[in-house]
């Protein structure tokens, strides 16, 4: 660092009036005001500079191509993981309250989540498809074609979700049982009771994820974020009516998630109607059909809807590998999930911010600032992932204590967690955050591609030669996780070193 940088940060400090700093009457009589100041505040000076030379990259753009700042880049990623950490949190209060309305009443609503994801991942897929084209389209100055981007992704969404519910509704006993085959015929009731209530919020979800991919897409995290923090209130709120004071069971539970959903479409899609918006909704681009804006979306939808159904599919097959493993097994590994999926949601939360920042770039045609902020919010992932892993590895030896389980079954769950959370902040900024600066650079069929490869040629077999041949039960079925992850990120790393991922347009 330069030496005369203390002397420069302290001689604008003496150019502002001392009373307005914080410490100030606290100051010791006894010490210069000038040293106290400096004491105070160059440490925090000192970790800026710490941290920017940590999170820039060596090749660095022209200050005029530096569209996202330090400060824009945080006012979008915090937002993104309070969002996620939200989620996460509010699930693990559902599954507490719905342990209250009896055990049919939670194997209901778990096989029909189970069934559900499949649904919500094809939303978020769609979702996906739209923000990468709306967030190319505000890169590119092309205001009128944002707009109609947004209105088709609007439209396709509520079409799909419609069309979906409506096939729920008429055939819900049917799918049922083909896929969960002569279950209870309590439990049966429970599934078919908390399916019909969830079909009708199939199009509340569509219309919000595509409101939230508009507003992420503009950089407004904040937004969605205090719309989650609202709707998922509600949700909480209403669990806790349903199922403690009115005493409904299944539907006491499913009715507060068809409320919340309902809130968050309506009030997203209100606000994606204001005019004060970079990118807003009219009524005349939703209520028409653009073929070619809509091949644009579904240009990196379906992609990303095979590759993520896919993955739906084979963790329901790896399900039952685990299941062979007996008790103590299954028990730790259910509950290293838990902690998983919060250890995972900062790599999961900062690479949608991949979707917006890649995307307005290529949009604009800058490929040199892509890669540029491809290379930082690596950085900065890589960052957060090192610091979050380590922190709920930390604390989890504490919480464990508060299981119910066996000290067997308590040793092996932190052994699950130690490998997944040292490998997550390893390897999946590049396998899953990277994956996203890819696809929105257009590069979405590399992605499927290889994640279809990793996931069946690590994951499945080597779950089966870990955990089955060479007896290393659940670790083994963790490991072959691990692998999946390295090899995704050895190959995307290749495919970002090459520049293969510059040519594609999707707007073009």
């Amino acid at each position: 660092m330069n030496p005369c940088l203390p002397g420069i940060f302290l001689y604008e400090i003496k150019a502002l009036d001392a009373k307005e700093l914080p410490g100030y009457n606290f100051l010791d009589k006894n010490q210069s005001q000038e040293g106290v100041l400096f004491g105070k505040i160059f440490p925090f000076f000192a970790m800026n500079v710490l941290l920017n030379k940590i999170i820039e990259p060596k090749n660095q753009i022209r200050e005029e191509q530096k569209v996202f700042s330090n400060q824009a880049l945080k006012i979008m990623l915090v937002p993104l993981f309070m969002e996620q950490l939200l989620s996460v949190l509010v699930g693990v209060a559902d599954t507490f309250m719905v342990s209250y309305a009896g055990e049919a009443a939670v194997s209901g609503v778990s096989l029909v989540n189970m069934f559900n994801t499949v649904f919500l991942f094809l939303f978020s897929a769609l979702s996906a498809g739209g923000s990468v084209v709306v967030s190319q389209y505000i890169g590119s100055r092309e205001k009128e074609k944002s707009s109609l981007s947004a209105g088709q992704l609007v439209m396709i969404s509520a079409l799909f979700s419609l069309v979906l519910m409506a096939v729920i509704l008429l055939l819900n006993r049917r799918l049922l049982g083909l896929l969960f085959g002569e279950v209870e015929g309590d439990v049966m009731d429970a599934c078919v009771t908390y399916l019909r209530i969830s079909a009708y919020s199939y199009p509340a979800i569509a219309i919000y994820n595509a409101g939230a991919a508009i507003y992420r897409s503009m950089g407004k995290t904040n937004v969605t974020m205090y719309l989650s923090l609202a709707a998922n209130g509600i949700n909480v709120a209403g669990n806790a009516i349903g199922v403690f004071l009115l005493h409904a069971g299944v539907a006491g539970v499913a009715y507060p998630s068809l409320i919340s959903r309902s809130f968050s479409g309506v009030v997203i899609i209100i606000l994606c109607f204001k005019k004060s918006n970079e990118v807003y909704l009219v009524w005349r681009k939703i209520l028409c059909w653009k073929g070619n804006m809509i091949r644009k979306i579904l240009g990196i939808a379906v992609p990303n809807g095979i590759e993520n159904g896919l993955f739906q599919l084979i963790k329901v097959a790896l399900s039952s590998i685990t299941a062979l493993f007996g008790t103590v097994q299954i028990a730790a590994n259910g509950v290293a999930q838990s902690f998983w999926s919060v250890a995972a949601l900062m790599g999961t939360a900062l690479g949608l911010a991949f979707i917006t920042v890649i995307g307005q770039c290529m949009g604009a045609g800058d490929r040199q600032a892509a890669d540029y902020y491809m290379r930082k919010l690596l950085r900065i992932t890589f960052l957060a992932s090192v610091v979050w892993n380590g922190l709920i590895l930390l604390i989890s030896p504490l919480v464990l204590q508060g299981y119910a389980l066996s000290p067997q079954a308590r040793k092996l769950t932190f052994v699950l967690i130690l490998i997944h959370n040292i490998f997550n902040a390893l390897f999946y900024p590049l396998s899953g955050a990277l994956s996203n600066g890819l696809r929105a650079a257009g590069d979405v069929k590399f992605t499927m591609y290889v994640s279809i490869f990793s996931t069946i040629f690590c994951r499945v077999v080597f779950s089966v030669i870990f955990g089955i041949w060479m007896n290393l039960g659940v670790i083994g079925v963790a490991l072959a996780m691990c692998l999946d992850w390295g090899l995704r990120a050895l190959l995307f790393w290749i495919r970002f070193k090459k520049g293969k991922w510059k040519e594609f347009r999707v707007i073009g």
